[in-house]
């Protein structure tokens, strides 16, 4: 006796999309993570990157899949020749994204800890120009708003054993026809 037709049964759930459809549809978001790098003066460790303006904190991109904490200990080693142990985060902060092709970015800064001077700094000289130990209250003459907003918060935080949020400074619009 010949076997009857076996249609597929309808399906009346959701349908469920493939893991790896579903990550590629979601946002993406660049993830910057730096270290909070002080002198026995508690002076802060800023470089100064020779393609923009203003200083900064030893740290920069995280690669693709690339843990924070495992980043910003990668960035110290190839921007200031520093084997530093990385503590706990300190500050967190998001910067909207600027442009069509913009992502937004998520900045980390963790704890450094203490040198003594100078003493091991080696500059990568493909990006950076200098570096210096600049006092707290010296640090607006150095740091851009967004970036002394997050090094300010994260000196708060290492003397309360806090983690800070630095949010940002004008507040977003929903998307769509609300926001337009």
């Amino acid at each position: 006796m010949p076997e009857p037709d076996r249609a597929e049964p309808e399906r009346s759930g959701p349908v469920f999309t493939d893991a790896d459809t579903w990550f590629a549809s979601l946002p993406g978001v660049v993830v910057a993570a730096g270290a909070l790098i002080v002198d026995r003066r508690d002076r802060v460790l800023l470089v100064k990157p020779n393609y923009r303006a203003m200083w900064s904190i030893p740290g920069g991109i995280c690669e693709f899949g690339e843990p924070p904490q495992i980043g910003c200990h990668r960035e110290v080693a190839e921007e200031v020749g520093l084997d530093v142990a990385v503590g706990c985060l300190l500050a967190v902060d998001w910067s909207q994204p600027y442009g069509v092709d913009a992502r937004p970015i998520m900045h980390l800064i963790f704890d450094g800890g203490r040198v003594d001077g100078g003493d091991g700094i080696v500059l990568q000289e493909a990006e950076l120009d200098d570096y210096r130990f600049t006092a707290a209250d010296e640090l607006p003459a150095y740091l851009p708003s967004g970036g002394l907003a997050r090094v300010t918060a994260a000196l708060r935080a290492s003397t309360s054993a806090t983690t800070e949020f630095v949010p940002h400074p004008h507040p977003l619009r929903p998307a769509g026809p609300l926001g337009s």
